[in-house]
């Protein structure tokens, strides 16, 4: 018997009621990137009831998703969930979905003159390295902007983003890969005492007009103060699976065998690969590309063609499911590529449970991410979690 719990990073599906509230009123990831797109070609989630899921939203338009009309029969029970902790960032979604509740939320910096005074010179002085940058951007574009000064004085890059975020680039000749890694560590130490929610390493290569940031990026997240699903299963002597980036995520705590992949192919492929040979078992994986490569980068054609090419995985991938398995597929917040700025949305996000042979039905709208633990503690049969409500 093994779950296998997807997250589609960033695949919002509307507005959540208390967008305005961090800037977001009207963004809505899947519908507006399919219309830039011409229409999303989904027919696998189609068929399992994404496109069911936009009427049962409240607080939104009730958009349709171009291409993607609600199933008649949906193969998969479908719904959305909102989330109830503070913020619209990786670990806050992440640490609700694995049954936490941030509140308050993680410390955020402002976009010029981002860090205090005296993290930047704790920060100098054990590193011995100049810091440039300070200021909230685009990840891509402050590469472009200060990188040519980095490689020629050997100074960090640093930056953040409307998330809670001190993100570190350097040029991988420039600063060996495990050099940043050490450098991340004295950052998240630092940043501690300010609850800041994740350190990332964002090592890139190539020349002045032709940087491009590597697959070696790392996350080192804030450690959660309670125990995740991840730690109360494996406990119970359940096996954890964890693909993409969810080591770093839940601090590498409550994982049996952790395999960091850095794009949705290698991702799915590892997937595919653990759910033929692994009997028990949560499987946790993060499919990063919509979020990093075309989200950030306001890029829908692109995103939604990553879907696309998903869609047609899961399409091979869903047979491979035995009769007591369960799959279910999420996200962690929004990113609408159509929307203003680059950073991620405050949405509702799709959600899809998928067992074989069993009719899909309406889960509603959840209140709170967390049902996904709490739903995976029922189904593997451990005790209740302290918040949420299975939907199994």
């Amino acid at each position: 018997m093994k779950a296998i719990l997807i997250v589609l990073d960033s695949v919002g599906i509307g507005s959540a009621p208390d967008a305005a509230e961090y800037g977001d009123a009207g963004a809505s990831t899947l519908s507006h990137l399919a219309a830039a797109a011409g229409g999303l070609q989904v027919p696998t989630m189609q068929k399992m009831g994404l496109g069911n899921i936009p009427a049962l939203l409240p607080h939104t338009p009730k958009e349709k998703i171009e291409g993607v009309p609600p199933a008649p029969k949906p193969s998969a029970s479908y719904g959305a969930m909102r989330e109830m902790s503070d913020g619209k960032d990786t670990v806050t979604g992440h640490w609700e979905i694995a049954g936490l509740e941030v509140d308050p939320g993680f410390h955020g910096f402002p976009p010029v003159h981002s860090f205090p005074k005296d993290l930047i010179a704790d920060f100098e002085k054990e590193t011995g390295r100049k810091l440039i940058g300070n200021k909230a951007a685009s990840g891509t574009a402050i590469i472009d902007e200060l990188g040519p000064e980095h490689i020629q004085t050997g100074a960090l890059i640093c930056y953040t983003s409307a998330d809670s975020v001190f993100q570190i680039a350097a040029h991988e000749e420039v600063v060996p890969v495990p050099e940043l890694y050490r450098y991340c560590q004295i950052a998240r130490r630092l940043c501690d005492p300010l609850r800041v929610g994740r350190i990332i390493a964002r090592p890139f290569v190539g020349k002045p007009g032709a940087f491009k940031r590597t697959e070696n990026r790392k996350d080192f997240a804030y450690l959660p103060g309670e125990p995740t699903i991840l730690e109360r299963l494996l406990a119970k002597g359940i096996p954890v699976y964890a693909v993409g980036k969810i080591e770093d995520i839940y601090c590498h705590r409550g994982i049996t065998e952790s395999i960091h992949t850095g794009n949705n192919a290698d991702s799915q492929a590892l997937v595919e690969k653990w759910t033929r040979e692994k009997t028990s078992g949560l499987i946790m994986a993060n499919f990063i590309d919509y979020d990093m490569v075309y989200g950030h980068r306001r890029d829908p054609k692109g995103y939604a063609r990553s879907l696309e090419l998903t869609d047609q995985w899961l399409a091979t991938y869903l047979p491979l499911l035995g009769p007591d398995d369960m799959l279910i597929l999420t996200a962690d917040h929004g990113n609408d590529p159509t929307f203003k700025g680059t950073d991620h949305t405050r949405e509702y996000v799709p959600l899809l449970v998928y067992r074989p042979g069993e009719a899909g039905e309406s889960l509603g709208i959840r209140r709170g991410f967390y049902d996904i633990a709490q739903s995976l503690a029922q189904f593997f049969s451990i005790p209740a979690i302290p918040r949420g409500a299975s939907f199994v």
